[in-house]
């Protein structure tokens, strides 16, 4: 049934409140006449026990900060809808998916995966990519991540994958890195990792923003149609922005210029009505196709191509709302890959398989209770009914004197659902096995993927790639975990493993050593196989490279343009750069020695948004410096040089006109300039609308990554 435009927000009205104009009280709802106060045995004496005031306002406090997840723990989210615009009846009979037009409130969060709520948001290292989806049949939950593979195959390898990349636990050094020796040592003795190691050390592990990235939901699932047929399909979000990254370097200072970079970039979006958006797409695999691949459709660290099966797009999603209060919404949401409707169910995935037990586990270790589906914002918009009672902080005051199944005393009810009727079924896969712990050997190729992936690239970003390796094997200190890691990247690539060896200034083995797997007999070595590589049917994909995407659009929506400014600035030139910025939905801040006012040409002022001191060049997405008449104090800025040198250095767009261009002459970078400088956009004009229109363009490209030295040139 399609809904309502006004349905496409979830109404949290009756859970918020609001203390305007309200008396001060407990949370028995007594008003209180003094909160400044403890209760004592004279203005001077002790504290007295029966303040009951103070106990539980102290209580409260003592308890008011939660486990944070193990992994994932610092993220950011919001409120939106999803919407339909190419219903899949045909596929799924997921009531959500059913009409054009139709729909779901949801809420999305973004996470970095390693470090703790308190690390920076621009760290090396996967996106959690999760979304929360209120349906008409209950909650379903699509968790996933903004690479589409994983490290391991097996759950039973993840406690040991995240050990791993935590901080040391003798030092609890290094904090949101995996550029240390615990990491690369299990990554050196896992080849199964290789395919996702190429993901991490390219630039979609440093997105410019959460807006700018896609999601993947990892595994394999199923669709299941009212007829009962099945098909296995592969989860994507498309961002309308396009993917984009920031250089590794960039990533770093913005790490210290403003390490909630991330989150107020979403935040920030989101109130200004910029609201992000996504499309949904699915890759769908007929059921008899199962093994029709050269890869296991059931292996977490392989990918279905787009060559081979094209990306579908069913709906949209669009982020309209920031939360009320990061606590009881960002931070209370309970995501699990165990939440389905009808109509989609599982794979035999065997690290899917393992997540399907470990989230439950997880959510009643952080939030205290197996009542976490009655906080607020993990409550389902579809009633519940059933039997369960009890525990901590039940909500749900249940009546009668009925709690099982089945009953006679309360009319067998709540009573079971037929398959016609909505009820959840499994799809009937016939399964005849032995009881094993032992691994597919359609699982065993570790390098075929890898090739792909590496080869799919632009070299700009092979280069980012052999950078990133060269500077997370650099901080390993024990030699024989970098020669085990420039062993297997020379079964990707040997040209990339001799790039990195020469940063590293080793040389690549001649062939692969691992060490004897002690403890297990030779028969059955944990169910493990030789790597190998097995030759993929696609030699090379676009869709895998940032640089090459098809997602990628020449939109500006949403940037930022640092505008350098000293007393006697053109104001023409600023006003009309920010009129064309406004007009391509973007906005240019000026950049100031000082706070206040910066007067003009015209005996005018502007409103300096950000001094040098509190802003930087890594926090815009350009650099423009107007004509006027005090550039020789920019000239002699060290910080507005600064602003400029790392700009170029990180490949921005930089504009100036009139006289401003010989500013540039000052600048570090002057020496490599050219006329047909890619991305420096100058002209004698003043407050040309030409011109404006050239600097936008160029934003357009996000980046110019040809400046950088190229090791694949």
């Amino acid at each position: 049934m399609k809904n309502s435009q006004d349905d496409k927000q979830r109404d949290l009205s009756v859970n918020k409140s609001d203390g305007t104009n309200k008396f001060l009280t407990t949370n028995q709802g007594i008003k209180i006449n003094d909160d400044n106060n403890t209760l004592k045995a004279g203005e001077r004496g002790p504290s007295l026990l029966e303040d009951f005031i103070l106990r539980e306002k102290i209580t409260h406090f003592d308890h008011e900060r939660i486990p944070e997840r193990v992994v994932h723990a610092r993220g950011s989210g919001a409120h939106g809808f999803f919407e339909v615009t190419n219903p899949i009846p045909e596929l799924t009979k997921a009531g959500f998916l059913q009409e054009m037009g139709q729909t779901t409130p949801v809420f999305a969060r973004f996470s970095t995966v390693a470090g703790s709520r308190g690390s920076t948001d621009l760290a090396r290292d996967v996106r959690g990519f999760s979304v929360k989806f209120y349906t008409q049949e209950g909650i379903y939950d699509f968790v996933g991540n903004n690479i589409p593979v994983f490290f391991i195959q097996d759950a039973s390898k993840f406690p040991d994958l995240v050990h791993a990349v935590k901080p040391e636990p003798h030092n609890e050094i290094p904090q949101a890195a995996s550029a240390h020796d615990t990491f690369w040592d299990f990554i050196s003795l896992m080849p199964e990792s290789m395919h996702m190691i190429m993901w991490v050390m390219s630039d979609r592990a440093i997105p410019r923003s959460y807006r700018m990235m896609e999601g993947f939901g990892v595994h394999t699932f199923r669709f299941i149609n009212e007829a009962g047929d099945s098909s296995f399909v592969k989860l994507h979000w498309k961002p309308k922005l396009g993917t984009h990254a920031v250089a590794w370097d960039e990533a770093q200072k913005i790490s210290g210029k403003n390490p909630d970079f991330h989150r107020q970039d979403l935040w920030e979006a989101i109130e200004m009505g910029n609201f992000p958006e996504w499309e949904l797409g699915v890759q769908v695999i007929p059921n008899e196709d199962e093994n029709k691949y050269e890869f296991d459709l059931l292996d977490p660290t392989k990918i279905v191509p787009e060559e081979l099966v094209p990306v579908t797009i069913v709906g949209r999603m669009v982020l309209n709302r920031n939360p009320d209060n990061f606590f009881t919404e960002t931070e209370q949401i309970a995501f699990h890959p165990g939440h389905v409707v009808p109509g989609i169910d599982f794979s035999n995935d065997p690290l899917l398989q393992g997540r399907l037990f470990s989230y439950t586990d997880t959510q009643l270790t952080r939030l205290g209770s197996p009542n976490f589906h009655e906080i607020p914002i993990n409550r389902s918009i579809a009633p519940t009914h059933n039997n369960q009672r009890d525990g901590h902080m039940r909500q749900e005051i249940n009546k009668g004197r009925v709690s099982y199944h089945p009953n006679s005393l309360g009319g067998g009810c709540p009573y079971q659902a037929q398959i016609s009727e909505g009820g959840f079924n499994s799809f009937p896969e016939r399964i005849e096995a032995h009881k094993v712990r032992e691994r597919s050997e359609s699982f065993s190729d570790h390098f075929g993927q890898a090739k792909l992936f590496f080869n799919s690239q632009t070299p700009e970003e092979k280069s980012h790639i052999v950078k990133a390796l060269r500077f997370e094997l650099g901080k390993v200190e024990t030699t024989a975990i970098r020669v085990r890691m420039l062993g297997l990247l020379s079964q990707v690539d040997t040209e990339l493993a001799e790039k990195v060896a020469i940063g590293l200034g080793a040389t690549v083995p001649s062939k692969l050593e691992f060490p004897v797997n002690k403890g297990v007999s030779p028969e059955n070595e944990g169910g493990e196989q030789e790597p190998k590589t097995v030759e993929q049917s696609v030699s090379s994909s676009d869709a895998l490279s940032m640089l090459k995407n098809p997602t990628n659009t020449p939109t500006i929506e949403s940037r930022k343009v640092a505008i350098l400014c000293s007393d006697g600035v053109s104001e023409a030139a600023v006003t009309n750069m920010k009129n064309a910025l406004k007009k391509a939905d973007a906005k240019g801040f000026v950049i100031a020695p000082h706070l206040g006012a910066v007067l003009t040409d015209s005996d005018g002022a502007l409103k300096a948004d950000f001094s040098f001191l509190t802003a930087s060049s890594v926090l815009f997405d350009a650099v423009y410096v107007p004509h006027g008449l005090g550039l020789s104090v920019l000239a002699e800025n060290d910080d507005a040089l600064e602003y400029l040198n790392d700009a170029y250095k990180h490949c921005k767009v930089i504009g100036a006109d009139g006289q401003a261009s010989e500013l540039l002459s000052e600048t570090t970078f002057a020496s490599k300039l050219t006329n047909d400088d890619a991305g420096i956009i100058v002209t004698s004009d003043v407050a040309s609308e030409a011109f404006a229109q050239e600097f936008i363009d160029a934003m357009g490209l996000h980046r110019f990554w040809q400046r950088e030295p190229n090791l694949y040139l």
